[in-house]
């Protein structure tokens, strides 16, 4: 097991950077974490209590300008950000991480030089190669240590992704499984989902895409 990267919570005059934080989906707490070697805050929104016997429901979700934000549809992001945050809210206790790892890694700048090769029939693997830079560039060692921080050592991941178990396990959290999280699906998204099972190794089953 490699050691974590430094994780600090950040503070100012010896105030602690947590809070309560009242959405839409239901009432969590606000937590920030400063990782030393980018620079990058990152978030942590829990409900409840962590300490029960269960796996903790936990989402890793990468910051998408475009589509948390925006409302774009040439991804999932969006709708995958809503749905992990009311499925905690159901299950009554959970955590997200919201990790400043814009484009899957690569940056919000080079991710729209990969839309436009996109634009021109690149698919979404192929347009980050095109670029000279990773395929997905996201190192998942910064979420291991928040959860380590948060006493999490044992979850149930919101995710299709098996990279992002691999990861974490690698890291010293321990996956009890992986939960599908196939939402937001459209035309204009279609491909780039169809790229993810084909080329990334996610795990999405033809016929909820063919349902959505």
């Amino acid at each position: 097991m490699t050691e974590n990267p430094p994780v600090e919570l950040v503070e100012t005059d010896s105030v602690p950077s947590e809070a309560k934080l009242p959405t839409i989906h239901g009432n969590f707490q606000i937590r920030v974490f400063h990782e030393a070697s980018t620079g990058f805050d990152h978030v942590a929104l829990t409900l409840g209590d962590m300490d029960g016997p269960d796996p903790v429901i936990v989402r890793l979700h990468s910051e998408c300008l475009t589509g948390d934000v925006l409302g774009s549809l040439r991804c999932d992001c969006g709708p995958q950000l809503d749905s992990a945050l009311k499925a905690i809210v159901e299950r009554g206790w959970g955590c997200l991480l919201y990790l400043r790892q814009e484009g899957r890694g690569i940056g919000l700048h080079a991710k729209i030089q990969a839309y436009h090769l996109q634009d021109k029939g690149a698919d979404t693997l192929d347009a980050n190669l095109m670029l000279g830079l990773p395929a997905d560039g996201r190192d998942y060692s910064i979420a291991a240590s928040m959860l380590t921080a948060l006493d999490i050592t044992h979850v149930s991941l919101l995710s299709n992704n098996p990279n992002k178990r691999e990861q974490l396990e690698k890291h010293g959290i321990k996956v009890a499984n992986l939960i599908p999280l196939v939402v937001g699906v459209s035309e204009q998204n279609r491909f780039y989902l169809e790229t993810k099972v084909e080329r990334m190794g996610h795990k999405i089953d033809q016929d909820q895409l063919d349902r959505n």
